[in-house]
């Protein structure tokens, strides 16, 4: 068995606008072919890994953080969201007014007013990642295949985000559900956009070990691609970490390696520092 490369997706493999560079692609099919495995290590679930990424080709795929993982087709683990924990999160999200949408491998599903409340937050998220368009971006283009008007009462789900008035939401539902892990996207502190909700102790790094014991394969032939904080454990767990020059401050800091930045052939160049390619 050659090594095992976990890669982030969203400014790691595609940049912000979800663009796939053509080299990132190439590198992924000429280390699989030198006989490397190759999954993606994603906060998205599995409903929104979409055509233009499977069909590069991979060996399969950590999804929720950590929530999910599947290796060929065959689902490894998959810890969920009570449905318990589900009603209690969409009640009290809905006592304090506040929008979010569902997660979960059969598709988002979006609160009542989601749509309409979480524009103004996509257009600043979209801008702080450079977007061009950012000041026009929709929430239906920002998830072409959200689901509107879907049951909010699920057994399935991976994770909630739910946008914030303020990061005193963010502290308010940590006090409301300590039973879960709360985290925050689209800014760090203050700055946030929104919280989320996912299931206790769930990370990429713990995702990475029950995939080596299926395969039965060793830390020591890890590698892993990331560019954010919630890449960090990843990329401590795995033998070499390498973070993207589009990343964050705080993931360079602790990296084996800073490669190029996404849109300029950094997995690429990556992968060619590794001598997977």
């Amino acid at each position: 068995m050659g090594k095992i490369i976990f890669i982030d997706v969203d400014g790691t493999l595609v940049d912000y606008e979800g663009n796939l560079p053509r080299s990132a692609a190439e590198a992924i099919r000429r280390a699989r072919k030198n006989g490397h495995r190759v999954y993606i290590s994603t906060g998205r679930s599995k409903a929104e890994v979409y055509e233009d990424i499977w069909d590069i080709g991979l060996d399969g795929m950590i999804g929720g953080n950590g929530n999910y993982v599947e290796d060929h087709g065959h689902v490894v683990m998959h810890q969920l969201i009570t449905e318990e924990q589900a009603r209690r999160i969409v009640d009290w999200l809905h006592s304090r007014r506040l929008e979010f949408y569902l997660e979960s491998n059969n598709g988002l599903f979006a609160s009542e007013n989601f749509e309409k409340a979480a524009e103004p937050a996509m257009r600043e998220y979209s801008r702080r990642k450079g977007k061009l368009d950012a000041g026009k971006i929709t929430v239906r283009q920002a998830f072409p295949d959200m689901i509107f008007g879907g049951e909010l009462y699920r057994r399935d789900l991976n994770k909630v985000s739910y946008l914030l008035h303020s990061y005193q939401d963010f502290l308010d539902a940590r006090e409301a559900f300590p039973d879960m892990e709360n985290g925050t996207w689209g800014g760090a502190g203050e700055t946030a956009l929104f919280g989320d909700l996912g299931v206790k102790g769930i990370t990429k790094a713990n995702a990475i070990e029950h995939l080596l014991d299926y395969l039965g394969a060793k830390r020591e032939d890890t590698a892993a691609f990331g560019d954010a904080k919630i890449d960090i454990p990843m990329l401590e767990y795995c033998a070499v970490g390498v973070a993207m020059g589009s990343g964050g401050r705080e993931i360079k800091k602790i990296a084996d390696y800073v490669t190029d930045d996404v849109d300029k052939g950094g997995l690429y160049k990556g992968f060619e520092h590794l001598g997977l390619i």
